[in-house]
């Protein structure tokens, strides 16, 4: 009991600066469409085509990607199993692509580069379906 006491001042004390309590607020989240945005893609990567996927995402799409304005980041990731739910909605989904950008403009101006026409191929011509699920976020 002494212990969860000591903890609890603790935590107390954690807020107090300057012998005066700081309000611990959040900035206000961005309104839709204003702020930064996840797009996610649901992908059936080939399991023979796996390596030339992985290698061709590290080494060509993300370094390209990168240098456009608004860019924030970029994962590809490797399902590893369905802890809870149905099944994926797509047959032989095995990876998921995330893509972070600072607003839907900017990233829409990536999507229609001739840049990322030239990139894009070389990572689904690596799937089985093309008929990938796509979902955009809003961060908020």
């Amino acid at each position: 009991m002494r212990r969860r006491a000591v903890l609890t001042a603790m935590a107390g004390l954690a807020g107090l600066v300057g012998g005066t309590a700081r309000a611990q607020t959040r900035p206000a989240a961005p309104a839709p469409g204003k702020g930064p945005i996840v797009l996610y893609c649901d992908l059936a990567v080939d399991p023979a085509r796996e390596q030339e996927m992985l290698h061709n995402f590290h080494t060509i799409f993300m370094p390209t990607a990168r240098t456009f304005k608004g860019f924030v980041d970029l994962k590809i990731l490797k399902l590893r199993t369905v802890i809870q739910g149905g099944p994926p909605p797509i047959p032989g989904f095995n990876y998921r692509f995330q893509l972070t950008y600072e607003n839907e403009d900017l990233r829409q101006i990536w999507v229609r580069s001739d840049a990322h026409q030239r990139v894009w191929p070389t990572i689904e011509n690596t799937l089985t379906d093309k008929g990938y699920l796509v979902l955009l976020t809003d961060s908020v």
